[in-house]
């Protein structure tokens, strides 16, 4: 095998425990595939859930890579793809990656979850920004419909996605009420666009929620904590009310307190953004906000920290611990060519 290529795998279900880095060969792109020599690739939080057997899917088969948010060069293109320039930068777009993760220096993906690098960025800048702004994106612009009037809770805030909804949020002009375990965050939540922030692990959100929004309450909310803070919530929301659940970072699913959503009429929904990709219209709007809202300055690259290659499962050690400091967990896999 060559010595230029490595990948890193897990091979069992174990976490960070079960990385192992590796030797690999590049495959040939079949039809409709693209190779990318990486330059970057992202952690996030469900590549964790994945790696502990606990997410929304497992892999076919063990080994298998981690992660489906990258950046690289197109080195090879397979037939029938159309509209991909061998040599370009291009991001990948999240998508159910199962055996085409991303944590290696070379990889095969399908055309359609490539978008071309957004120009004026640096490699690592541009693999960073496509998981938490599109994630963050459908619910709060698109099916919260964020704006005047309109109240939203996120909650862990300080998350990337949680972080891009307060943004996404506070550009269309609603008021958005960020969450956080730590007061130090407050500074950080509200230069993201938080009217209100709370802390703690939900006693008295309730009340705070109240106040916040003069006793209407929330009309959406945006939560990937889990059990933790939905039976605090739901006691504070809006009529029609929309809950979107995309993480249980507590590590335990959600029991709906269903007395609380009769009396608000709301709805409680499984959010994967993974489908919001997977379809050519909904994928276009998402990419397209991205770009102009880079464009216009609204939004930014924010990474917190770089990682080489073969700190992968310290940079995984880095993001679980409390942070100080927040944004993107990047691993640069070569020099920006």
């Amino acid at each position: 095998m060559s010595k230029n290529h490595q990948e890193w795998v897990i091979s069992e279900y174990a976490g960070i425990a079960g990385l192992q880095l590796r030797p690999c060969e590049p495959a040939s792109p079949g039809p409709g595939e693209v190779r990318l020599r990486v330059e970057a690739f992202a952690l996030n939080w469900g590549d964790m859930d994945l790696m502990q057997g606990r997410y929304s899917f497992n892999f076919s088969e063990l080994p298998a890579r981690i992660g489906c948010e990258a950046v690289g060069i197109v080195d090879a293109v397979g037939e029938g793809v159309e509209g991909i320039e061998p040599g370009a930068r291009y991001c990948t777009l999240p998508y159910f990656y199962d055996m085409k993760g991303a944590s290696g220096t070379t990889m095969l993906i399908d055309a359609h979850y490539l978008t071309p690098a957004p120009e004026g960025l640096t490699a690592v800048e541009a693999g960073s920004i496509w998981m938490q702004y599109m994630t963050a994106y459908f619910p709060i612009a698109e099916l919260a419909a964020a704006g005047p009037g309109v109240n939203i809770l996120v909650t862990a805030a300080t998350s990337t996605a949680g972080y891009a909804a307060l943004e996404i949020g506070s550009m269309k002009g609603a008021t958005m009420i960020g969450t956080s375990r730590y007061d130090y965050n407050d500074d950080y939540l509200r230069a993201g666009g938080a009217s209100h922030t709370y802390f703690g692990l939900g006693e008295g959100l309730p009340e705070a929620i109240k106040e916040f929004t003069n006793g209407v309450g929330v009309h959406a909310v945006f939560d990937s904590v889990g059990a933790g803070m939905i039976a605090q919530y739901s006691k504070a929301l809006a009529k029609d009310a929309q809950i979107f659940t995309y993480g249980t970072l507590d590590e335990k699913l959600p029991e709906l307190p269903m007395m609380d959503l009769y009396q608000a009429n709301a709805t409680f929904k499984p959010y994967s953004l993974f489908h919001y990709v997977q379809a050519a219209d909904s994928q276009d709007r998402g990419t397209n906000f991205v770009y102009e809202s880079l464009k216009s300055g609204a939004i930014r690259p924010n990474v917190d920290r770089v990682f080489p290659m073969a700190e992968y499962p310290q940079a995984w050690e880095y993001l679980r611990a409390p942070r100080k400091k927040h944004g993107k967990v990047m691993v640069q896999v070569a020099e920006e060519g």
